[in-house]
């Protein structure tokens, strides 16, 4: 029997590794890197983006193609609250994304805020995702405003890329 230290202790370790498997996404997402993602969700986990279920290693392989052709994104994950059961456990996660996409009349910004609904499992003392529902709670869009030139920002040595080109992969 575990006392109530021991079992404080466990929690603690749970709660950790829950929040650095969902911090994991949001790389995997923002990188492009899609064996990451696939990481992030057990065989069979369902993801629902607000259209309905799906198997959610598909939906992370055609994500990462459509953000690709994006020119950045970033996801900020906030308040989060992790609720852990035995072996499963229940997450609510706010995020903000940013994405700056390609439009005709030049860069374009789109920023959208939700929480992540979140249903764990842990196998083989490894947390990974079940179950995502995903609230969407507000967006704005705008032209783009960010300036990649000039003496400010053009003379920087380190700007975020996609898998496998950037810093956190070349070591630059």
């Amino acid at each position: 029997m575990i006392d109530v230290e021991d079992r404080t202790t466990a929690e603690v370790a749970d709660q950790l590794a829950i929040r650095r498997l969902l911090t994991l996404y949001a790389r995997g997402i923002d990188r492009c890197d899609i064996e990451t993602l696939r990481a992030v969700w057990w065989p069979g986990a369902t993801a629902d983006y607000g259209t309905g279920p799906g198997d959610a290693i598909e939906w992370s392989e055609g994500v990462v193609v459509a953000l690709a052709q994006m020119r950045r994104t970033q996801h900020f994950l906030g308040n989060m609250i992790v609720e852990i059961d035995g072996e499963t456990a229940s997450t609510e996660t706010y995020c903000r994304a940013y994405h700056e996409v390609d439009a005709p009349d030049g860069p374009f910004e789109m920023e959208v805020g939700g929480r992540y609904l979140d249903r764990l499992e842990r196998r083989g003392g490894e947390w990974r995702i079940a179950e995502r529902r995903y609230v969407h709670d507000w967006n704005r869009n705008q032209p783009s405003t960010a300036r990649w030139e000039g003496d400010l920002y053009g003379n920087l040595l380190r700007v975020g890329r996609r898998k496998p080109d950037d810093p956190l992969h070349t070591g630059a």
